[in-house]
């Protein structure tokens, strides 16, 4: 037990600190290729930080466990606004642009809400199970092609009226790209790290499956996103925070959910109620009104989503 708590405070050393370089790296990159930060973030930061999420999701729905994948989503993206958002917010409130309030967030609002449909067969015919089919991961696939679009879109544009041209990148691009990579990996190394001494650990303590799942697994995989967002937040890097959360969940959604459903098959959705789905739900909902009041989330609103965090997750433990 000794050597996982070692090794679970060397991979969070790791971790901080390679996000920290990231952050740096992605911001020079943006500058120097003169594209905006948002793009970087919404891209290589977001779908970079997925991998841990991509190989459980793609290792549970081929081995016929699909609630594992649907659990990991969810947690992920409940995670991932309400607790990751809600701490950077409360360190440092988060400025939105404006461009991000209405085209960013809404396409964000938009996958998930068409997320937590799909996850309602039961409401809408009460003699059917909760089953996402390929047909329901078909349509989250076109919406993640639809975000694609609009990526093309804003690097075609390149958006040069918000770039700062004074602004000087920390790196050159070759080193950026460099690093990305390197710490990248390293984040994706050391949060399985992270992971598996958590477990590890809790087995040690007798702590119960169920909390294992919820803790070492949900919480574990975000903390790529946690870090990167908060360290993003602390230096003002405001597009990488929220952009890198946006991008995260559209990504964790329609791909990380949905690519291994379309390949593998049909799965029934068993644990979960209406009260995980309206979860998800909120999670976009509450951060795309809070965006949208000030152009940023402030300390209360940070609190609200932390509150909410909570909640959830004692009705998790009590359910």
């Amino acid at each position: 037990m000794l050597l996982d708590i070692i090794i679970l405070l060397i991979g969070f050393i790791v971790i901080i600190k390679a996000s920290d370089v990231l952050v740096d790296a992605a911001s020079s990159l943006a500058l120097k290729l003169r594209v905006p930060k948002m793009l970087i973030a919404l891209t290589i930061v977001s779908f970079g930080t997925c991998a841990p999420e991509v190989a459980i999701s793609f290792r549970s729905v081929a081995n016929g466990d699909g609630v594992m994948a649907f659990a990991n989503v969810i947690g992920s993206s409940i995670v991932n606004v309400f607790l990751i958002i809600g701490i950077a917010s409360f360190i440092r409130p988060i400025k939105v642009r404006h461009a991000t309030v209405k085209k960013e967030l809404p396409l964000l609002f938009l996958v998930t809400t068409a997320f937590s449909i799909l996850m309602l067969d039961r409401l809408f015919n009460p003699l059917t199970s909760n089953t996402f089919s390929r047909r329901d991961s078909l349509i989250l696939i076109l919406l993640f092609c639809m975000f694609l679009l609009y990526l093309i879109g804003m690097l075609f544009k390149r958006q040069n009226k918000d770039l700062d041209l004074e602004e000087q990148g920390k790196y050159s691009p070759l080193m950026s790209c460099f690093l990305l990579l390197v710490t990248i990996l390293l984040i994706i190394y050391s949060s399985d790290l992270i992971i598996n001494s958590a477990k590890e650990i809790a087995k040690a303590l007798n702590i119960s499956e169920k909390i294992i799942t919820m803790t070492a697994i949900v919480i574990g995989t975000s903390l790529p996103e946690m870090i990167m967002t908060v360290i993003s937040a602390k230096k003002g890097e405001f597009d990488m925070a929220i952009g890198n959360i946006i991008g995260t969940n559209i990504f964790n959604i329609c791909i990380v959910l949905g690519l291994p459903i379309l390949i593998y098959g049909n799965i029934v959705l068993e644990g979960f109620g209406l009260i995980d789905i309206l979860a998800v739900f909120l999670s976009s909902f509450l951060l795309f009104i809070f965006a949208r009041s000030e152009r940023k989330v402030s300390k209360k609103e940070a609190v609200i989503m932390l509150l909410v965090f909570v909640i959830y997750y004692i009705y998790l433990l009590f359910s």
